[in-house]
């Protein structure tokens, strides 16, 4: 199975964004976050059961960000939260999800992340990455020191590539996201597939 995570971002899909998601699906990535969370919520609520009913049709996991009612209404058993909601969400809502991911910043965040319920995280961003201009990545060391801390599994992100995913998978990480890669690629296949994607 493929160690990348997709982070959906429509504004940097150049064509059909449905169309690039169904491509990316089928290529089988670890899953597919859809974290369009600019959207107001009944247009979010609307691409989300599009892009479930794509990522079901492909055996793909797809899990929803920030509208963790909406992922509740929709049947959703993933749901990907900043820290902050994390921290605020009742136990009972928690309880509706099968998946619970986490952004986290920091070995602290990682750490209160763990102990509030999430089943993994994203610690970044680690590389210098055009969505974070002007801001210098944590890098490799803040990494490792972040897989050391918790028991759950990392994904690294932040100007993730093939030529780095090794990098990260050595500092113990579980595998990466890509958001940019993914959304312009014509044949996902080759970021997903490649096989310094696969353990």
């Amino acid at each position: 199975m493929s160690d990348i995570i997709c982070v959906t971002n429509r504004k940097l899909c150049g064509g059909d964004f449905l169309a690039q998601i169904r491509k990316i699906a089928a290529a089988h990535p670890k899953a597919i976050i859809l974290r369009e969370k600019d959207m107001p919520p009944e247009e979010y609520a609307q691409l989300a059961k599009q892009v479930m009913e794509i990522c079901a049709a492909y055996g793909t996991e797809c899990i929803l960000h920030s509208f963790a009612d909406i992922a509740i209404e929709l049947g959703a058993e993933a749901i990907h939260l900043p820290l902050h909601i994390l921290k605020e969400m009742p136990e009972e809502m928690k309880n509706s999800f099968r998946i619970i991911g986490a952004s986290c910043h920091s070995a602290e965040d990682a750490a209160e992340a763990e102990r509030l319920g999430a089943s993994y995280i994203t610690a970044g961003h680690v590389f210098a990455t055009d969505c974070k201009k002007g801001l210098p990545p944590r890098g490799l060391d803040f990494l490792r020191e972040v897989c050391r801390t918790v028991h759950i599994p990392v994904y690294a992100i932040g100007g993730i590539t093939p030529e780095n995913i090794k990098d990260i998978l050595s500092c113990g990480a579980a595998g990466g996201c890509i958001m940019s890669g993914l959304m312009q690629c014509e044949d996902p296949r080759r970021i997903i597939g490649g096989e310094s994607f696969v353990k």
